[in-house]
């Protein structure tokens, strides 16, 4: 039986590629602000993980949203493996970790709305079949064994692929949860700038939002052992790439790079086909995939294979934020209100870049690795520790922010929601720091009460 082509437009050179990610482009009236979020689901009654199938498994809980408030489901292979909402989804990760992946919005003061009501929606479901969900960075309580896989056929490919790249890829797959931003740019030049300034200081936004001290019940000597992770998972697409940083950065710079990356699969007719990082799609555009001989990509293919890409911020069509960790209801609006406040003003911009552009590519992979570890006591390029970088990106965030003089009903502008940060940031003290203190005292050594402390 032949292979049925996907009926997005054949790729018929590199410049179709670099046309893609570029159509991204947008007039900065037309920015708009996408925000995702994870959490790790569970049975109430013993803290186990939630299966998929059963009354109080993740299946119930789509099926919930479904009936209740009207989401549209997705199925693979005849099982729900997703929600749609207008332009919301809901998506499963490997472990049966829920992710919302919002609309692309306005304010920071819509995004909360969204987030709210996604919580109130997941909240009443869970209520009804006898589960909740946590927001951490890290599983703090079960072995990797311990958790089912989701029937999705992406997860089973990434499976069997990501042992062979790394020790801690299926510890990624399986048990970590973050929340991301996606964000728009105006041109190449935008692109580039946002880029370069939101990469290098990633590791500040990991150590701000530091929030996985425990594995399996114990802690782990990490403030985001998350982080530390991507650290081990897959080096070929995972990182800070020095790529971004050095002169002739474009659009094209980022499709050459993309089209290194080990392949992992190619999906024809709703079938993932596996390639096991054996080719790449620079090879797929000479018609030498072995599962697909003489056949050449498709734009659907190409906007797959760069979901397959981890970088600490992605290019697609937009810039994804994604170095930190998952966290409770009140830091889930941090992160958009954090990076917008950042990249969607010109002053603001500018002084983030101004902290950065002097970093070499060392200090920048030094900050990257010692960060999961030390947090906001890691030390800083040039001097000076992370909390100090910290401050100054606040403070940077918060001007930009009031630049953008988005105000709610209430007339608060969007700088109400780094509250959570800047407490963190007068501080010093991150979510970790403060996860362990109730470790060792009130908690008497037991990780179980976060499952009450931070239930959403």
């Amino acid at each position: 039986m032949g292979i049925i082509q996907s009926l997005s437009p054949p790729v018929e050179s590199k410049a179709d590629l670099i046309a893609h990610i570029a159509a991204g482009s947008k007039p900065r009236n037309d920015w708009r602000i996408g925000t995702e979020h994870e959490k790790f689901g569970y049975r109430a009654s013993d803290l186990s993980p939630m299966p998929y199938e059963g009354e109080n498994g993740i299946n119930a809980m789509l099926e919930g949203l479904i009936e209740r408030y009207g989401w549209r489901p997705v199925r693979e292979r005849g099982n729900i493996i997703a929600l749609s909402f207008g332009k919301q989804t809901v998506t499963l990760e490997p472990g049966g970790q829920l992710e919302l992946s919002g609309s692309p919005l306005k304010t920071i003061h819509d995004t909360c709305v969204e987030v709210n009501t996604h919580l109130r929606q997941v909240k009443a479901i869970s209520e009804d079949i006898g589960v909740a969900f946590l927001g951490v960075g890290f599983q703090p309580k079960w072995k990797l064994a311990d958790i089912p896989v989701m029937p999705k056929q992406r997860y089973e490919v990434m499976r069997k692929y990501m042992p062979t790249k790394g020790t801690h890829g299926l510890d990624m797959m399986f048990r970590t949860c973050t929340v991301q931003v996606n964000l728009d740019f105006e041109s190449e030049a935008d692109m580039v700038k946002k880029f370069r300034t939101s990469l290098a200081l990633q590791p500040v936004a990991t150590a701000l939002f530091a929030n996985s001290p425990f594995t399996e019940g114990k802690p782990n000597g990490y403030q985001s052992f998350r982080s530390h992770i991507w650290q081990d998972t897959d080096p070929d697409r995972t990182g800070i790439p020095a790529f971004v940083f050095e002169s002739g950065m474009s659009f094209e710079r980022y499709v050459d790079w993309a089209l290194t990356v080990p392949m992992y699969f190619v999906v024809r007719n709703g079938t993932y086909m596996p390639i096991y990082g054996k080719q790449t799609f620079a090879d797929f555009m000479q018609g030498r995939l072995d599962v697909l001989p003489g056949q050449r990509p498709t734009v659907d293919d190409w906007a797959t294979h760069l979901t397959t890409l981890f970088p600490e911020v992605r290019l697609k069509q937009f810039l994804e934020m994604r170095g930190t960790d998952g966290g409770p209801w009140g830091r889930l609006c941090a992160l958009p209100a954090l990076w917008v406040g950042i990249l969607y003003d010109t002053t603001a911009l500018e002084a983030a870049y101004d902290l950065v552009k002097g970093w070499t590519q060392a200090e920048r992979d030094a900050l990257y690795r010692t960060v999961p570890r030390l947090g906001l006591d890691a030390p800083a390029p040039g001097g000076g520790k992370v909390l100090d970088l910290a401050r100054q990106m606040l403070a940077i965030a918060e001007a930009g922010l009031h630049a953008r003089d988005c105000c709610s009903q209430r007339g608060r502008d969007e700088c109400i929601y780094l509250d959570p940060l800047k407490e963190i940031a007068a501080s010093g003290k991150t979510a970790a720091t403060n996860l362990l203190e109730k470790f060792h005292g009130p908690w008497g050594g037991s990780i179980d009460p976060i499952f009450r402390e931070y239930a959403y």
